[in-house]
């Protein structure tokens, strides 16, 4: 496979307190992590379900020491997770804690050698790719998928001003640049992929957590802190 550029490898200096590092940033919102990573798949699972798709092969683009494993398999149980990252340190993290749940990782280079996946999972990971670098990443992505396949792509929205600031308190966010929802969706169009819809999640915080069964009217606003690009590889 060509083109499997993602985040730069000095995420090795985080491998052992990534946890620690996000929660910095997160605890201002009332949550952990788990929440939102919970989120995230259960609804993209939602979504690729209503499409048909019967999913058996996930990959974790830019897995890093493997945190969306669990949540992912909770979300698809019958499926494998294929993580991968360009840091090194972080894999071996993952492949530790993992060791006992349907899943491998793997560095992008030997992404060719692992069977085509039925759906792409990515969260938080383009906007610490360089901007020049972000196309060969999408394609590399669009190459791991079997033709069909969907590719869920969650960034941070930068129209919602609370994200500047959590991503502010966590140390590997500093540098940093986000995508614009518009950006991300003509990113993967000219990869070759079909972009069926964005939305947006994540709008109320913990403390205003009663108002969250409103958040499905407002997914289509650009409120929440993150949103996704739900995107289609074309069969033919």
């Amino acid at each position: 496979m060509s083109g499997t550029t993602s985040p730069d490898p000095s995420f090795d200096s985080f491998a052992t307190n990534y946890e620690a590092a996000l929660n910095e940033g997160l605890k201002f919102t009332g949550e952990d992590r788990w929440y939102y990573a919970r989120h995230r798949c259960q609804w993209t699972a939602r979504s690729v379900a209503g499409h048909g798709l019967e999913t058996r092969r996930i990959l974790d683009f830019g897995c890093g020491t493997g945190t969306g494993t669990r949540p992912l398999l909770e979300s698809f149980p019958q499926a494998r997770v294929i993580g991968s990252d360009p840091s090194g340190e972080s894999l071996e993290v993952a492949r530790k804690d993992y060791a006992d749940l349907s899943c491998e990782f793997v560095l992008p280079a030997h992404l060719a050698e692992v069977p085509a996946c039925d759906l792409a999972y990515c969260n938080g990971v383009f906007h610490h790719i360089p901007p020049p670098e972000r196309t060969a990443a999408a394609r590399s992505v669009f190459e791991a998928l079997k033709p069909g396949g969907w590719f869920a792509l969650w960034e941070n929205n930068p129209w919602n001003p609370a994200v500047w600031f959590v991503m502010s308190r966590v140390p590997f966010d500093h540098d940093a640049i986000m995508l614009w929802p518009g950006e991300t969706g003509d990113l993967l169009r000219s990869v070759g992929f079909r972009v069926v819809t964005t939305s947006y999640h994540f709008v109320f915080p913990g403390f205003l957590s009663p108002l969250r069964r409103l958040e499905g009217v407002l997914s289509p606003w650009p409120l929440g802190g993150q949103y996704v690009v739900l995107a289609q590889k074309p069969v033919g």
